[in-house]
């Protein structure tokens, strides 16, 4: 089966978590900013769409290499073997962007990129210069970079954080894989105890769950590649089948997400419910400050309101001290919390033992993580 050069792309900050979950399914991979590299095969190719909880997309890699003039550019991208992916019939939208280049007009290079394709079709179908564009869809992007021209072939569709269980949300709710991302680095096993003080329309505790269950994060949804006639018949339902007998329904998952918002905890178990997720996790209208627990080495993981979402400097800044107060003496548990608020320590009253800068959208944030004392080995 024939091997393509694939990228997954990813929000900044969470490279390397994208690339462990690649090396885990059993790639070799090479890290850059916003994206992976890896080889696969068709079958890797819906795989990995399936099972990346932290990716954005998975692309093919068409082809690359350095231009600084419109000729260069139609030249280098007519040569490519369009024919090889894009069947006659292909819809093919070109999107694109430029970064520190010559050719920094991206509606001009979209055009060049889309005229070169044609006249290779046309060529390779026989055809004069129209195409009728009636078939499948094969999302194109051409990104320059530094005079680097990178062409490429999205296979995902809609981005990877869409799984299909939200069904509700609130006011700026966290993206899916982005969740995720925050579930991972929190180190998190389903033996231990999992709680959301803030949990809005229920995205981490239900990323938890997938994780915890080993749900495949992709099983829900379509991906674009699942149209392309060149990808073999039967093997989509086939490793969705796979996936699906890799799940694990039968553990007990000790898993809680708590708001003080009854209308948001009334959303979060509706899209628990379209995730089949109702039983395993407890969802109850809860402020931060009157969470009490008598566990031991839990993970807190709490996404509270900053940035666009900070309605009430005041109130948060109240509630970061809640925190504190509340999370200090829990010297079993390691706790996790995402803000963009710099000086959160400063009212949480307790320096992390580590921040990690990661983007949540466009908007800075750091993850504070105070850990945890170790469980004692048996």
């Amino acid at each position: 089966m024939k091997k393509y050069n694939l990228l997954a792309t990813c929000a900044a900050g969470i490279e390397a978590i994208t690339g462990n979950e690649l090396k885990h399914l059993g790639y070799q991979v090479a890290v850059e900013n916003g994206r992976v590299r890896y080889q696969g095969t068709a079958e890797d190719i819906i795989n990995t769409n399936l099972w990346l909880r932290t990716a954005d997309r998975v692309k093919i890699i068409i082809g690359e290499f350095k231009a600084t003039t419109f000729d260069e550019l139609f030249e280098k991208t007519k040569a490519l073997p369009w024919d090889e992916y894009l069947p006659l019939d292909a819809n093919f939208p070109v999107a694109g962007k430029s970064q520190k280049s010559k050719l920094h007009n991206v509606p001009s290079v979209q055009a060049i990129v889309k005229k070169a394709i044609v006249e290779k079709l046309s060529a390779v179908y026989h055809r004069r210069s129209f195409l009728p564009e009636t078939g499948a869809k094969y999302p194109l992007e051409v990104a320059l970079n530094k005079d680097k021209v990178l062409l490429t072939l999205d296979t995902t569709g809609s981005s990877l954080f869409k799984r299909g269980y939200r069904v509700g949300k609130g006011g700026a709710p966290l993206k899916e894989n982005m969740a995720a991302a925050l579930v991972l680095l929190a180190h998190w096993y389903p033996e231990k105890p999992f709680v959301d003080p803030v949990c809005g329309s229920g995205t981490l505790p239900i990323e938890a769950a997938m994780i915890g269950h080993n749900i495949a994060p992709g099983f829900n949804r379509d991906f674009v590649c699942e149209t392309w006639d060149w990808m073999p018949a039967g093997l989509s339902e086939e490793l969705r089948a796979k996936a699906e007998q890799a799940a694990n329904y039968d553990i007990e998952l000790d898993i809680c997400g708590y708001d003080i918002d009854g209308k948001m905890i009334e959303i979060a178990k509706k899209n628990a419910m379209e995730a089949g997720l109702s039983h395993s996790i407890k969802f109850k209208q809860l402020a931060v400050k009157d969470f009490k627990t008598d566990k031991e080495y839990g993970v807190i993981v709490a996404n509270p309101p900053y940035g666009e979402r900070l309605s009430d400097e005041v109130g948060v800044h109240k509630l970061y001290q809640e925190m504190g107060d509340l999370y200090r003496p829990l010297t079993t548990w390691s706790k996790y919390i995402l803000t963009s608020d710099l000086a959160f320590e400063q009212y949480y009253g307790q320096k992390a033992t580590k921040r990690r800068k990661l983007y949540n959208g466009t908007l800075r944030t750091d993850l504070f993580q105070y850990w945890g004392q170790k469980k004692p080995r048996n």
